[in-house]
């Protein structure tokens, strides 16, 4: 009769490489996974100035402007000047998406409020990044201030500076988290209005991966979320919105969410709770940010006004 010792041996003869396949697999999957999440579809910009003045004439002041994020890293975007002194807005695209989503917006805001106007793409986002992957709020907030020290950095045509202190930023999913967390780095962020907030990064990382598979897998989502984690070397961002919402003081916030079945409504909604001072809820929207380019010319009338006075009566 084998020994105990004869028949584990025999067992591990059998089974312990279909264990290294299985891992071996999980491990492909989990890289194949965050390689792809981490760096987001691209496609040429929708509309941009240059394209957007042909149709306008040349009353479009916007400009093609780059700065350095504070790891040292490039970031570029379009600006908009308003007004000497007067307040900045800066705008956040979602994920996936990118700053040429937000130019008709950013212009009718400039127009509007005679407010300095931002909108950058955030990391891995836009034609040929000069960073190639997001981190889902890892720095992102960090890259808003650095975008907000840059806008000090602007003179006027008198020598003046080119903003006050007063800064509001709107974001869009990913965006909105990057918004939040600005907010908790900058007191000069005093106006918030955020569109499809998420929960957490995790939700971020579920959303990009369910996109990514064309599935929704609970199996997929953990392999993301574990391989995040490791990519991240374990600073992948642990905080909530909530969280991030709980530690800010008397910002002005505006949360815009869609109607029902919308995926990002509740998340966003859940908000409500967090904050110290009551946000001006705008629920029920029939579209948000996310499918603003899709939209018809009133339908985005109808959602950009709310926004834009919004910013305009916190800033002042």
């Amino acid at each position: 009769m084998p020994s105990r010792r004869s028949v584990v041996r025999r067992l591990l003869k059998t089974f312990l490489p279909v264990v290294l396949v299985i891992l071996l697999a999980m491990v492909a999957v989990g890289a194949w996974l965050v390689y792809g999440i981490t760096r987001p579809p691209r496609a040429a910009y929708l509309v941009t100035p240059q394209s957007f003045s042909k149709v306008t004439g040349p009353v479009l002041k916007a400009t093609d402007v780059k700065w350095k994020n504070h790891d040292g890293t490039d970031a570029r975007g379009w600006l908009i000047t308003g007004a000497d002194g007067a307040p900045a807005v800066i705008l956040l695209h979602g994920y996936g998406a990118d700053r040429s989503w937000l130019l008709n917006f950013a212009v009718k805001l400039n127009e509007t409020t005679n407010f300095t106007v931002l909108w950058p793409d955030l990391r891995g986002h836009g034609e040929n990044p000069p960073v190639n992957w997001t981190s889902f709020g890892k720095v992102e907030g960090d890259d808003v201030t650095a975008a907000i020290d840059y806008l000090h950095t602007l003179r006027s045509q008198a020598a003046k500076p080119q903003i006050g202190n007063r800064v509001g930023v709107y974001g869009i999913g990913l965006g909105a988290y990057a918004a939040l967390d600005a907010a908790t780095r900058n007191p000069q962020v005093m106006a918030l209005a955020l569109d499809s907030a998420p929960g957490s990064p995790d939700d971020l990382v579920r959303a990009a991966t369910n996109s990514r598979t064309q599935m929704n897998s609970s199996i997929f989502q953990t392999f993301a979320n574990f391989g995040m984690k490791v990519y991240s070397f374990g600073k992948f961002p642990t905080k909530t919105s909530c969280d991030l919402a709980r530690s800010l003081g008397s910002v002005r916030v505006q949360l815009l969410a869609g109607r029902s079945g919308d995926p990002w409504r509740q998340s966003t909604l859940d908000l409500t709770r967090c904050f110290k001072t009551s946000p001006e809820i705008k629920s029920d929207l029939p579209l948000t940010g996310i499918n603003l380019p899709s939209s018809t010319g009133e339908e985005e009338e109808a959602y950009d006004r709310p926004v834009i006075e919004f910013f305009d009566k916190s800033l002042r």
